[in-house]
């Protein structure tokens, strides 16, 4: 039986099922989000004319790493190698794509991750309930479009600080949107709202920080497309897969970490948070500027055992980053340094989140030590679509960006990037991370003492993110042939 989906209520189900079929709903299982090749070809025909963002339900198929935008179908993995001109480190740093999402962010896996199993076992009701998002961005922005292919009603929390790009498209789909005081550390006060809105039992929290839908979706799907991805560059078998990077956010993301420890023992799980906000680091507190990762907690959600480095990030070196890589000059200066257009032109998959992650997989190659036979492998979340306004910001705050702001950001904020403000973790220092959850979980959000003493046991893991998936998916065909 399923630890999180704890009973079926088979009434709202079935009314639900039917509610499905007569909106010509089809829910993909986890599987296929994983290898949509097993997609059914009568759904393949009807992705043919939809655009990748349009709320149309067929789109849920498109929840998968490996959306061909050419075709509109389905081919390789989306990643993209930032080339050492550009990190100035020998080993390889390789970003999955999540621009190539629908509403262009990975976020919409997790989101569905978390609301599909609960809607197919009939625990949520569309027609008496509304799903709430709490988020820092992107996450609620996933539920939000979730919702509109499945007809359900969202609400989406986020702080007020958050890009203007990701409010404006909020109230465009139809969410109702909350915004809370502060950034994207402010992860408190977004839980204050929480408890609020709990008082009415129609509203339905699905938390990503506590939410373990989060991470079965990275296991089962982020992690595979990194290993597929690793295994077709790895021709001559000469290569190793030395790290993953991840920011912790809502600990979700990081848990493909733990299907690559799995089969790559040696592989090096490194969390990336903002140096301005060190909670893992040292269990610091504070505001930054890089947008969707929250902090100044630790998920529920994170497998902190299986974390081995902490790297904290200057978000004034994410600010750069997003400059060079998409000013005119800093094309310019890229140019001039041999970088093809090709490879230019994929600078802008990188959001700010996904500069940061870059940046701490620099910091890991130096501080491992690591060559050319080395692969790190983190996750570009978003692209600078999402940031647009963050440039016109900089632009009228710094004033335009020249030549000599490209060649010092590559220096200063790149090749120089270096091994401050990173940790290798020991075991107890591992626990030391693990037991803060008790402050916030167990004291604040109702969890209990003893969970939170089975969290540190691996086996608690390896069941919830193996075994749970077949469950989900045993209840989404179910639904299906309602």
């Amino acid at each position: 039986m399923s630890k999180i989906i704890k009973s079926i209520n088979k009434e709202v189900r079935n009314k639900t099922a039917k509610r499905c079929k007569e909106r010509g709903i089809t829910i993909p299982t986890f599987r296929q989000m994983r290898n949509p090749e097993s997609i059914p070809e009568n759904i393949k025909s009807k992705l043919e004319g939809v655009g990748l963002w349009d709320v149309n339900p067929v789109n849920l198929f498109r929840i998968t790493w490996k959306n061909n935008i050419n075709t509109g179908l389905f081919g390789g993995v989306n990643y993209f190698e930032v080339p050492k001109e550009i990190t100035g480190v020998k080993a390889r740093i390789i970003g999955l794509v999540g621009k190539y999402f629908p509403t262009g962010a990975h976020k919409v896996g997790a989101a569905f991750g978390c609301l599909v199993p609960r809607l197919v076992s009939g625990e949520f009701d569309p027609d008496v309930h509304k799903a709430v998002w709490p988020s820092t961005g992107n996450y609620c922005r996933g539920g939000a479009f979730d919702c509109a292919l499945l007809g359900c009603t969202p609400i989406a929390i986020l702080p007020q600080e958050m890009s203007k790009e990701r409010f404006d498209w909020l109230k465009e789909i139809g969410a109702e949107v909350i915004a809370t005081p502060g950034c994207e550390s402010n992860v408190k006060e977004i839980y204050d709202k929480c408890w609020e809105l709990k008082n009415d039992p129609k509203n339905i929290i699905f938390n990503q920080f506590e939410e373990f839908g989060n991470p079965i979706f990275h296991y089962n799907v982020t992690g595979p497309a990194i290993e597929e991805v690793f295994k077709k560059i790895n021709t001559e078998n000469k290569l190793r897969m030395s790290g993953y990077v991840s920011a912790t956010g809502s600990a979700g993301t990081i848990a493909a970490g733990d299907f690559l420890k799995k089969y790559y023992p040696h592989c090096k799980v490194v969390a990336s948070e903002a140096l301005q906000c060190p909670t893992l680091y040292m269990n610091g507190f504070g505001g930054h500027r890089i947008e969707g990762i929250g902090d100044k907690h630790i998920p529920w959600v994170h497998n902190v055992r299986n974390t081995d480095c902490v790297a904290a990030i200057d978000d004034e070196d994410c600010m750069r980053v997003l400059r060079l890589f998409n000013e005119n000059e800093g094309f310019k200066y890229f140019n001039s340094q041999g970088i093809n257009l090709q490879t230019l032109e994929n600078l802008s998959l990188l959001g700010i989140s996904s500069i940061s992650n870059m940046l701490s997989a620099i910091k890991a190659a130096k501080y491992f030590e690591m060559d050319e036979n080395d692969v790190i492998f983190t996750i570009f979340t978003d692209s600078v679509e999402m940031y647009k306004s963050r440039l016109d910001e900089l632009k009228s705050e710094k004033g335009e960006y020249k030549t000599i702001d490209a060649a010092k950001d590559h220096s200063a904020s790149l090749n120089h990037q270096n091994i401050d403000f990173i940790k290798e973790l020991t075991y107890y220092e591992r626990k030391a991370i693990h037991n803060l959850k008790y402050y916030t979980w167990v004291e604040q959000q109702g969890k209990t003492y003893e969970e939170i003493m089975e969290q540190w046991n691996p086996e608690y893991w390896t069941d919830l993110f193996e075994n749970e998936v077949v469950h989900f998916d045993k209840l989404i065909e179910e639904f299906n042939s309602l």
